[in-house]
């Protein structure tokens, strides 16, 4: 089995360290963790740490860090634009995107969303539980690079995000490409836009193509907004050198 992951905010060095606080926590009480086990320490920035558990009390544990290591990030990179997703579905799709290898999500207030982002606490409550389902996400899937969850964005702010990209698509049940008929860079940043339940309206639809994206099917079938984006980014990673 792969070591377990736990995050922290600086990566120690080779020596004696101390992980404490919530993962230290989580760490000795619920993983049970005993003198003598392996795990790694991450960032979230692509570094790593190999650490030997040498004490464990009752709140923290006390390492012998073996070595560090640093991890590239991937030569193409996916953004993803998630629509908001009305309750627990949203932090399902962003769950499921990150264990699929997604870089960043940028939550978008397309016009249809049925779930509202205000810009006082209740907005604010949200993004942290979509950050905070990335962030356990990466842990589980054992990623060295944690995704950044940007602040959500009207479409016409995500208009710009798409002419930054070196490949911009948003998925459509009325688009006739399919993601296989794209052409892929070997490096640079494919910006993937997927749409709530009520769907892209026709003015999102046609903004975003004239910005540059190319509207396309994944395949017959239509996808829900919660599981559209794990399933395009499986594409995306055997199409592209991001799995090899």
């Amino acid at each position: 089995m792969s070591l377990p992951v736990f995050a922290v905010d600086t990566l120690p060095v080779p020596g004696v360290a101390t992980l404490d606080g919530p993962e230290g926590k989580h760490a000795a009480t619920v993983r049970r963790m005993r003198a003598g086990e392996q795990l790694l320490l991450s960032d979230g920035r692509g570094g790593l740490a190999t650490c030997e558990v040498v004490e464990v009390g009752k709140a923290e544990l006390t390492l012998n860090v073996l070595d560090t290591s640093q991890v590239r990030p991937p030569r193409v990179r996916v953004r993803l634009a998630q629509a908001l997703v009305k309750g627990d579905r949203g932090e399902l799709a962003v769950e499921t995107a990150t264990e699929a290898g997604v870089d960043t999500i940028v939550p978008w207030k397309a016009a249809r969303c049925v779930a509202r982002w205000d810009d006082g606490p209740r907005g604010a409550k949200a993004l942290g539980r979509w950050r905070s389902a990335v962030a356990q996400a990466a842990k589980q899937a054992r990623r060295p690079w944690t995704p950044e969850v940007t602040e959500p964005v009207t479409t016409k702010q995500l208009l710009t995000v798409v002419r930054q990209a070196d490949v911009a698509m948003v998925l459509h049940e009325s688009a006739t490409r399919p993601l296989t008929d794209v052409t892929l860079p070997d490096e640079g940043e494919i910006l993937l836009a997927v749409g709530p339940e009520g769907g892209v309206s026709d003015e999102e639809l046609t903004a975003l193509s004239e910005a540059g994206a190319v509207p396309v099917r994944l395949g017959p079938d239509v996808l829900r907004a919660s599981t559209a984006a794990s399933v395009a980014l499986g594409a995306l990673g055997a199409l592209t050198s991001r799995w090899s």
